[in-house]
């Protein structure tokens, strides 16, 4: 029997984990040998808007385990989910433990279980934003460096490792599971309601233009004047067309406090422009609202990649990217925070012709679809070569 563990903390972890595990329940149905799965939500994020939505939107089961370690300071939050996954990789004893992403969770799970003795599979690795200010860029080189086996989205991933003095034998370029979780999941997204309930849908075919921001990083929106500046350059450009803002909790308690709501409409009815909050979206709502987008400005790693599959231009607001894929095979744009910066970047956009539906958006190499099926074939082999299995 093979024992596996998986941990999952924060919205982007839910997508990449999902087709992997449906990937092992179809390995069951080839009557390969059996694989014992449990799934652990770390409860890094709690709220129901930020992760309860997204296990029924994914058909993801419900976890296994719950660690509910909340909020806190990044030292807080590490300590508090690493003191609580012990426990339970003491009682399950996984062979091996299965990490997505770059959160807290990600890095607490991989120091926790190596430190047992238990092997650890990096899923997104070799990402490198080069910007060590980035927490997340602190967790995943810290991840890499204990992981025994390494699953890589794009080229520059495997560069990034090779450099680093990483053993060919660890390194797997195998596509991107966020794209898979995508491409399975867009056709059931196109009958989302959020564009009716929006406004935005055209009787027949099609939308009217709009765009769509996020923003999360705390380099964004725990700074006032940077989060002011973005605000504004979008609520300028947003005189042209909405732009649809779905609001992380931390990020409007943070306009709040910085009185900056001004740069928010408050208009209702089809015909409002400005920047209109939202709450937060489940993933097939949010995955219809950017495949219908003329335009993204995002701080969000995932976005960028799932903007590039659809096609739709993505301005990056951050001086960096650690998926370099994205702009170089996609529709990304990396732009920084400076306002005039990002509104010429968006205007230039929204100069051109819109996306022709007749031309297919170009993909990085490996991100068909089928990035869950290779991790598999390559955590069986390995499982098996070693006596593990």
């Amino acid at each position: 029997m093979i024992r596996l563990l998986s941990v999952v903390g924060a919205r982007p972890n839910f997508m990449k984990i999902a087709p992997i595990i449906d990937e092992l329940n179809k390995d069951e149905l080839k009557k390969l040998p059996a694989v014992e799965h449990c799934l652990v939500h770390s409860g890094q994020h709690y709220d129901e808007l930020l992760s309860g939505k997204f296990f029924a939107d994914l058909g993801l089961p419900k976890p296994d385990v719950n660690l509910q370690a909340g909020s806190g300071s990044h030292a807080r939050q590490t300590a508090e989910i690493m003191k609580r996954i012990e426990p339970v990789l003491l009682d399950y004893k996984p062979q091996m433990v299965l990490l997505v992403g770059d959160v807290n969770s990600t890095l607490a799970t991989a120091l926790t279980a190596v430190k047992l003795g238990i092997s650890v599979a990096h899923i997104e690795a070799g990402l490198r934003s080069f910007d060590m200010t980035m927490p997340e860029e602190i967790n995943r080189k810290l991840t890499d460096a204990v992981s025994s086996l390494l699953f890589v989205t794009e080229q520059s991933g495997v560069e990034n490792l090779k450099h680093e003095g990483v053993p060919d034998e660890k390194i797997f370029l195998v596509g991107n599971v966020m794209i898979d979780c995508l491409l399975r999941h867009r056709e059931l997204a196109a009958k989302s309601p959020i564009l009716d309930r929006l406004g935005v849908r055209l009787n027949g075919s099609g939308c009217r233009p709009y765009g769509v921001l996020t923003l999360h990083r705390p380099s964004n929106v725990d700074d006032p004047k940077t989060l002011q500046g973005i605000l504004s350059a979008v609520s300028a450009l947003a005189v042209e067309l909405p732009v649809f803002f779905p609001i992380h909790p931390r990020t409007r308690k943070n306009i709040e406090s910085f009185g900056l709501v001004r740069y928010l409409a408050h208009a209702e009815g089809a015909n409002r422009v400005g920047v209109v909050p939202l709450d937060p979206l489940g993933y097939l709502d949010f995955l219809s609202l950017n495949d219908g987008a003329r335009i993204v400005l995002t701080d969000s790693g995932g976005v960028q990649e799932e903007t590039t599959v659809l096609g739709v231009p993505c301005l990056t607001l951050r001086e960096n990217t650690e998926r370099p894929a994205t702009v170089d095979h996609g529709s990304n744009q990396v732009v920084g925070v400076d306002p005039d910066r990002v509104l010429a970047a968006a205007r230039s956009i929204l100069g051109e012709p819109a996306r022709s539906s007749q031309r297919p958006p170009q993909r990085p190499p490996l991100w068909d679809g089928k990035a869950a099926p290779r991790i598999v074939a390559i955590l069986r082999e390995h499982l098996q070569r070693n006596g593990l299995a």
